[in-house]
């Protein structure tokens, strides 16, 4: 049954309930889901450098795969890492590039 979970429902399990709901069905359900505007390849190009510029590096362990996996190839996550850079700063960058070079290894 675990396997038929989703990471939130992983994550969570009955935690937050409303909280794994919320991110199912609303974000990575609906929002996600719009793809008359946005191409979920670019909705993850533009998750990931939001969540590099925020600093929020722990997140991307969950959507650099997401983003290979809707048509982002490695050199793209990397440029586009280097780009906001510029924006975000530096250390947020190093760090994001670090953990995508892991990701990228495995």
């Amino acid at each position: 049954m675990a396997d038929d979970q989703t990471p939130m429902q992983k994550m969570m399990g009955d935690f937050a309930p409303t909280f794994v709901e919320l991110t199912d069905e609303v974000l990575f359900g609906k929002v996600w889901a719009r793809t008359d505007a946005l191409s979920p390849r670019d909705r993850s190009l533009v998750t990931i450098t939001s969540l590099v510029t925020a600093g929020n590096i722990e997140q991307l362990n969950a959507h650099i795969p997401m983003g290979l996996a809707n048509g982002l190839t490695e050199d793209e996550i990397k440029e586009a890492i280097t780009h906001v850079a510029f924006y975000a700063g530096w250390p947020r960058a190093v760090s994001a590039l670090t953990l995508a070079q892991k990701l990228f290894a495995k």
